[in-house]
C-alpha cells in the first residue's frame, strides 16, 4: 500500500509526488497523458515558447532601424515557430520524467478511476492501487458551450498549438489572460485581431489602468477590441464565419472572419469518479487551506479545485497537501499570489487591486515607466508600477506592473506582500541603475515622499 495516490501529473500533482517523496513517503501518480499537465502541454510552457518568437519578431520590425540596426524582416516560418514550442513542451515533460525517477516515485500510466478513497483502479489494465491517503489533481478544460460547441472549427485555446497555417483573420471570444496572449501572438504574425468581451474592459480581473494599458499598446499592432460586448450569432461558411456582435446598447456590427477562438477560460475536470465519493463541490472541489475535502484522507489540488487556476498555486497546494499527508501541519497562504500575463508589454499583480479597496485607508502611487531611464534605452513607454499601501502603516497591500519583463519585477512585491513590509523598507532598499526595478523605486517614493525622478 503506497501513503498516497496522486491523480493528475500536472504541477500540483508531481509536485506533490516530489514532496511527499522528499518527505520520505512511498507515493504513487497516476497520469493517462504526458506529465506536466495542462501548464506543459497546452498552456503556459508552449505559449510563451511562441510569444518569445513572436517578440523578437516585434522588436526587429519597431525597434531595429531606431537602434540604427541594418536588419530585414523577411518573414517567419511557421513550422518551426511550432517546433520550437513543442521541444520546449518536450524537455519540460523528460525534466519530469527525470524527477519522478530520481525520487523513487512510482509513475503509472492510465485513465484512472477512483474506486474509493483508498483504491484507485487503472481503466486500461484493470489493475487496482492502494493508498492510504488520495490526492485528486484531475486539472481543468476549457470552457466552452452552446452554441460554441456545435459550431464545426472553432478553437480553443487548446487546439492553437495544432496550427499549421496562420489565419488571416481571427475573432477571439473572451479578453481576459488566454485571449490577451493569443492576440499578442496572433498580431504580431501579421493576422487581423478582434476581440470581444463581455466585462466593461478586457482583463478584467485587473484594474482598468492596467488593462487600458495593454490596450493601447494592443490597438498600435492593430487589434481591434470591442468590450462590453457578446456574440449572438455564428454562421459557418465555406472558409469563413459570419459573426454577429452586439454591445451593451443593442447595437450589433456584422464581421467575417477566417477563425474563431473561444477563450473565456478553463472549468475544473471533476469525473464521475470523484463525484461519486461524495466530495463537497462548490464550482470545484472544497477544501480547508490544508487541501484536505470533506472526506478523511482525500485531498485535492489545483484547477479542480476551480478556486486560483493558476499553475504556481497548484504546485505549492501540492507541497501543503504533501506536508499534511506526511503529519507536518500547514496551511495555504493565498494573500501574495502573483498573477502574470504575457502580452507585450506585460503584466503583473499582487495583493489587493485599486478596484477592491477602500480609498480612505490606503495610499496608492504610480510612476509611468515613460520617466525610467532604462525604459528610455529599450524605447519602451506605455507602461507604469503601481503601490497600494496602508495609510497609516505604508505596508505594502498590492502592486500592479505593466511593463518589459513585468513577471520578473513582480516578486519585489510578492515578497512585500507576503512579508508584510512597508514601502520604506522597500524603498531604502537600494534599486540597481539603471534598471525597470528603478520604476517600482519611484513607486515607492510616491508612498513615503514625493518621487526623485517625477
Amino acid at each position: 500500500m503506497f501513503d498516497a495516490v496522486i491523480i493528475g501529473g500536472g504541477p500540483g500533482g508531481y509536485v506533490c509526488a516530489i514532496k511527499l517523496a522528499h518527505l520520505g513517503k512511498n507515493v504513487a501518480l497516476v497520469e493517462k497523458e504526458n506529465l506536466g499537465g495542462t501548464c506543459t502541454n497546452w498552456g503556459c510552457i508552449p505559449t510563451k515558447a511562441l510569444l518569445t518568437a513572436t517578440h523578437l519578431i516585434d522588436e526587429i520590425r519597431e525597434k531595429a532601424d531606431k537602434y540604427g540596426v541594418k536588419a530585414t524582416f523577411e518573414g517567419y516560418d511557421i513550422s518551426k515557430v511550432m517546433a520550437h514550442a513543442q521541444k520546449s513542451v518536450t524537455l519540460s515533460r523528460k525534466g519530469i520524467e527525470f524527477l519522478m525517477k530520481k525520487n523513487n516515485v512510482t509513475l503509472i500510466k492510465g485513465t484512472a478511476e477512483v474506486v474509493n478513497k483508498n483504491q484507485v483502479k487503472i481503466k486500461e489494465s484493470g489493475e487496482i492501487f492502494e493508498g492510504k491517503n488520495l490526492v485528486l489533481a484531475h486539472g481543468s478544460v476549457p470552457v466552452v458551450f452552446p452554441p460554441f460547441d456545435s459550431i464545426e472549427g472553432i478553437w480553443t485555446s487548446n487546439d492553437v498549438f495544432k496550427l499549421q497555417s496562420v489565419p488571416q483573420s481571427l475573432l477571439i471570444i473572451g479578453g481576459g489572460v488566454i485571449g490577451v496572449e493569443f492576440a499578442t501572438f496572433f498580431s504580431s504574425l501579421g493576422t487581423k485581431v478582434r476581440i470581444v468581451e463581455l466585462a466593461e474592459h478586457i482583463l478584467p480581473t485587473e484594474d482598468s489602468d492596467v488593462a487600458e494599458e495593454v490596450k493601447k499598446a494592443m490597438i498600435r499592432k492593430g487589434v481591434e477590441i470591442q468590450e462590453k460586448s457578446k456574440v449572438t450569432n455564428i454562421e459557418k461558411l465555406e472558409k469563413s464565419y459570419r459573426v454577429t456582435i452586439k454591445d451593451n446598447n443593442e447595437k450589433e456590427n456584422v464581421v467575417e472572419v477566417e477563425r474563431i477562438l473561444l477563450a473565456v477560460g478553463r472549468r475544473p475536470n471533476i469525473p464521475e469518479d470523484v463525484r461519486a465519493l461524495d466530495v463537497e463541490i462548490e464550482r470545484g472541489i472544497k477544501t480547508n487551506r490544508k487541501m484536505q475535502t470533506n472526506i478523511e484522507g482525500v485531498y485535492a489540488i489545483g484547477d479542480i479545485r476551480g478556486h486560483i487556476m493558476l499553475a504556481h498555486v497548484a504546485s505549492y497546494e501540492g507541497i501543503t497537501a504533501a506536508l499534511n499527508i506526511a503529519g507536518i501541519e500547514a496551511e495555504m497562504d493565498y494573500s501574495a499570489v502573483p498573477s502574470i500575463i504575457f502580452s507585450n508589454p506585460e503584466v503583473a499583480s499582487v495583493g489587493l487591486r485599486e478596484k477592491d479597496i477602500d480609498h480612505e485607508k490606503v495610499k496608492i502611487s504610480k510612476f509611468p515607466l515613460s520617466a525610467n531611464g532604462r525604459a528610455r534605452t529599450m524605447l519602451e513607454n506605455i507602461g507604469f508600477a503601481k503601490v497600494i499601501a496602508d495609510k497609516e502603516t505604508g505596508t505594502v497591500l498590492g502592486m500592479s506592473i505593466v511593463s518589459p519583463v513585468a513577471t520578473e519585477l513582480i516578486m519585489e512585491g510578492v515578497v512585500a506582500v507576503k512579508n508584510k513590509l512597508t514601502a520604506h523598507q522597500l524603498e531604502e532598499s537600494i534599486h540597481p541603475h539603471p534598471t525597470l526595478s528603478e520604476t517600482l523605486l519611484g513607486a515607492l517614493e510616491g508612498i513615503t515622499d514625493k518621487p526623485l525622478h517625477l
